[in-house]
């Protein structure tokens, strides 16, 4: 299994708005350059054999204009594709929709992932926990990626995964990745205080407390 920190470490992180038709949107994003070449990442990301091996159980009609459902999550409806450079799909949830868009792009000798979920939150949801509650949630598919491209899928699995996330191991991991999202958020002009009390809060929804 890939290092905790040395995980942390490769990912950029961005934190940002965006005005839609229905207001103020937030947007997280999130990236990773990938020891691949671009197209095997895209197929490891659209494919629907890849996907369960470092993410979550998918069916559905995966092309643009078809609907897709991960089990036990979020479902919606792929906007647009564009081989092998970019994929965007509504993302539906417990009755609310965000957007995410994934770009594919060669870089050095590997391939960079990068993920962008915009969603319109909720003031009081957004002051209480921040850009963290979203990004906490695709730290682990990010590494859950990272461990299937060098081989050593079968780690933590989607059955496995809220066992691992309370682990020794799974909680350093989300303590670190907090510490990420929260410097991520003050970087993009979040007052310190502020965003430490919102990471905190996501921590503690995220280990139970």
């Amino acid at each position: 299994m890939i290092d905790v920190k040395e995980q942390i470490n490769q990912v950029r992180r961005a934190v940002g708005t965006r005005v839609l038709e229905a207001g103020e949107a937030r947007v997280m994003t999130i990236s990773q350059v990938y020891d691949t070449d671009q197209d095997d990442l895209w197929d490891v990301v659209t494919n629907p054999e890849r996907i369960p091996r470092w993410f979550l159980p998918v069916s559905g009609d995966l092309r643009e204009g078809g609907k897709y459902q991960f089990e036990g999550n979020a479902g919606g409806t792929i906007t647009k594709c564009d081989k092998p450079n970019l994929v965007a799909a509504t993302w539906e949830f417990n009755g609310g929709i965000s957007w995410v868009e994934v770009r594919i792009t060669p870089e050095g000798d590997g391939a960079r992932f990068e993920l962008e979920h915009v969603a319109l939150v909720d003031e009081e949801h957004w002051e209480q926990y921040g850009p963290g509650a979203v990004g906490l949630g695709w730290e682990g598919a990010f590494w859950g990626l990272r461990n299937h491209l060098a081989g050593a899928e079968g780690t933590i699995t989607p059955e496995n995964a809220m066992e691992w996330s309370m682990s020794s191991d799974g909680k350093d991991f989300l303590r670190l990745s907090s510490d990420a999202w929260i410097e991520a958020d003050i970087a993009s002009g979040t007052d310190p205080g502020r965003a430490r009390r919102q990471g905190d809060n996501t921590l503690k929804a995220y280990l139970g407390e």
